[in-house]
């Protein structure tokens, strides 16, 4: 793939659905009674993941590219699997089949790619066998393959140490399989879009503040959803309308939830012009069109509470200020070190490649802006990666190259199509 500096981006686009959601939707359709129906559900890899799990545990689900129909078994449905799960590259499907699994009366074991395998698991196993559960590191280093399973759970409060929705989403999950009231809380508020959708299928779940909490052995009903387009897929697009010349950009039906909306707020606060349009609410999680255009940006501060609610964007976010006016300071994102690749250490070997001066921190990075020019991506097979620096290659003089662009399929399976259908050179 060889991306060069765009004279201009015009159009309306519609990225993928979310993949949060759609995870989601799969996987609280499998438990609950009756037939949960997907509309724009995300055709990627990872989602896929979700799908070969559930099939795998005795669920028929059938799928038609962005639709798909979940035949639930109920809360005690799903069967012992003949094979070990296979996550894939899902850190999502991963953690959160982990608390399910954890509350069946049989074992299974779960494994993925390279990448999964380095992941800390250790985050899950601690609160899982609290709840009284069998969940061991096969090879007793704290990450995948694990075993899960075989015993009965009993509710607990758990203090969270980090903000993260896939664990929070793991023990309530599991909680729905123990005696009494399970609750989490958090040290900052993550993504919630498990205690929106458990809601609608008709779980027992509150949330006050930074405590998410849930009555076990409820009956779930199955759903009809319509997942909206991705917000982690909309950045990659919010950021290229914003940075590159003669910009004019809609970017449709976008999941504005604010535990996932950060973006929105670091495009305002760096300068950009940016709108969001038509704003409603679809299947409970709130929607809207975002209109961009040419900007002038300039750095800022990331920092805090608004670091969940952005995590997965910091990638993008970072390729921003590296063409924006001044210095921008991103900080208490650790995080970032155990995603797919250590993406702070991936994003600031592309930067400087491609001529920025950004010096990385224990918890961040700092970025002073200026010019980029092309150069030869290492992905590190993370799609985040590939896809922030092919949005960098529209800005930046001469060509830039990548190492493998296919591992954008886990997320955004036509991502390159959708910048040929709106870049003029």
């Amino acid at each position: 793939m060889n991306i060069t500096k765009a004279n201009s981006l015009k159009g309306e686009i519609t990225v993928p659905g979310d993949k949060s959601i759609s995870h989601r939707g799969v996987m609280f359709g499998a438990i609950s009674e009756g037939i949960t129906e997907l509309t724009g559900f995300l055709n990627g890899a990872d989602c896929r993941s979700t799908i070969g799990c559930f099939r795998a545990l005795g669920i028929d689900i059938e799928q038609s590219n962005d639709k798909v129909i979940i035949h639930g078994k109920g809360l005690h449905g799903l069967s012992a699997p003949n094979t070990m799960l296979d996550v894939g590259n899902s850190g999502t499907t991963t953690r959160l089949i982990s608390g399910i699994l954890a509350g069946q009366s049989f074992k299974s074991k779960l494994n993925g790619d390279e990448s999964i395998q380095k992941r800390p698991m250790g985050r899950i196993i601690t609160p899982l066998t609290s709840m009284g559960a069998h969940i061991t590191s096969i090879k007793n280093n704290g990450c995948a393959p694990l075993e899960i399973g075989g015993t009965a759970l009993h509710s607990i409060h758990y203090d969270s140490p980090v903000a993260s929705a896939q664990v929070k989403s793991c023990i309530l999950l599991a909680g729905l399989y123990a005696s009494g009231i399970t609750s989490v809380t958090e040290p900052v508020l993550s993504r919630n879009h498990t205690e929106l959708m458990l809601s609608g299928f008709g779980a027992d779940i509150k949330t006050d503040g930074l405590t998410a909490s849930i009555v076990g052995n409820p009956k779930l009903t199955g759903q009809k959803i319509s997942v909206p387009s991705d917000i982690s897929s909309a950045a990659y697009f919010i950021a290229a309308g914003l940075i590159c010349e003669n910009a004019d950009l809609l970017i449709k039906n976008v999941n504005t939830n604010p535990t996932r909306a950060g973006i929105i707020k670091v495009a305002q606060a760096m300068g950009g012009n940016i709108e969001l349009l038509n704003e409603r609410t679809v299947s409970g999680e709130p929607v809207a069109d975002i209109h961009v255009s040419t900007s002038q940006l300039k750095g800022c501060e990331i920092s805090g509470e608004i670091i969940p609610a952005l995590i997965d964007e910091l990638p993008i976010i970072a390729v921003m200020a590296a063409v924006a006016t001044g210095t921008t300071v991103i900080k208490d994102a650790a995080e970032l070190k155990v995603k797919e690749s250590d993406r702070i250490a991936t994003v600031t070997e592309n930067l400087k490649a491609m001529g920025c001066d950004i010096t990385p921190t224990d918890d961040g990075m700092i970025i002073e802006g200026g010019k980029l020019h092309g150069a030869h991506i290492k992905t590190y097979k993370d799609h985040r990666i590939a896809m922030s620096f092919a949005i960098a290659g529209l800005v930046a003089d001469g060509n830039t190259t990548f190492d493998d662009e296919k591992c954008c399929v886990v997320s955004y399976p036509n991502f390159f199509e959708t910048i040929g259908s709106i870049v003029n050179r």
